[in-house]
């Protein structure tokens, strides 16, 4: 999974761009850039790579990424079918941190907002967002360039005091830059993300960016503050969550294709990493599902 950075500078006559993306399918293309980008899902299904996370998203999703933070929108196999009538739709900001200087780190009442591009270095997925604020970020691009910022700094203002989310990626994943380690951790991420489903080993991880095993392991509990083993296993369940949510495979399946060799050491690392087992995790998002009510923004 090569990591592309993208230009979505368009910042010539407004502090920000606005796009409504409408395709048969998102970009297949694992990238990163400079700006922020907040994110809604109007239509379309899939799975997100963000960071080190790995997770299915939805429609009326609304997600926030970082400065420089890696990430790609994978649509669900039926949107790659030939014949597929199927539609991805999303609005996308694209904004610099800094965008009216550093007003969200000095003056006290943008403090909130400050707060929340910090939180945004690991990406944030917002939960249960009401449809009012839902319609407002959608149609706030309608305002002429002025109000339109206002706006904007409203719903970063919102988002700021929105209790009900979670952080994606883990707190030791690094953005990438342009120093040799900055640039090994790439090379890694890179290479655990395209081989965590096989038998990894740290030991492949280590020979893959030719580093001493052992020199290896600091190295990887310094950056991650946890184990090589540790935190493939949460790869690894992150990825079997999202094919559970799938409700396409049973559990046996999901276990080998999460790069798991049996099913007793499957269920006792998801329940450690999830406190809950893979049938009770399907059992509760099974319920929640139903309990909803269907979202209409626009």
């Amino acid at each position: 999974m090569k990591l592309h950075l993208l230009n979505k500078t368009k910042f010539d006559t407004t502090s920000f761009s606005v796009s409504i993306n409408e395709y048969n399918h998102f970009l297949k293309l694992w990238h990163y850039h400079p700006e922020l980008e907040l994110v809604v899902i109007i239509k379309s299904t899939g799975t997100s790579f963000i960071g080190d996370s790995i997770e299915k998203f939805e429609e009326n999703d609304i997600v926030l990424i970082g400065k420089n933070l890696p990430h790609k929108w994978l649509n669900d196999d039926e949107y790659f079918l030939k014949n597929s009538e199927l539609i991805a739709k999303a609005l996308a900001v694209h904004f610099d941190k800094e965008f009216l200087g550093d007003i969200f780190n000095r003056a006290p009442e943008m403090k909130p907002i400050g707060d929340l591009i910090e939180r945004a270095s690991r990406g944030i997925r917002f939960h249960e967002v009401d449809n009012r604020l839902k319609s407002k970020i959608i149609n706030f691009n309608e305002n002429g360039a002025f109000d339109r910022t206002i706006k904007f700094i409203e719903i970063l203002y919102e988002l700021a005091n929105h209790n009900n989310y979670k952080l994606l990626s883990s707190i030791g994943f690094r953005s990438p830059s342009d120093n040799s380690i900055d640039n090994n951790l790439d090379k890694m991420y890179n290479y655990i993300f395209d081989n965590f489903r096989s038998n990894l080993s740290s030991k492949d991880v280590a020979d893959y960016i030719n580093m001493n095993h052992s020199s290896f392991s600091r190295f990887f509990n310094r950056v991650q503050r946890k184990t090589f083993t540790k935190y493939l296993n949460e790869i690894r369940v992150g990825f079997a969550c999202k094919l559970l949510l799938e409700a396409k495979k049973d559990i046996t399946t999901i276990c080998y294709e999460s790069g798991y060799n049996n099913i007793s050491n499957f269920n006792r690392h998801f329940k450690e990493i999830k406190n809950m087992s893979p049938t009770e995790f399907m059992k509760l998002h099974k319920n929640n599902k139903k309990g909803k009510k269907s979202i209409s923004v626009g």
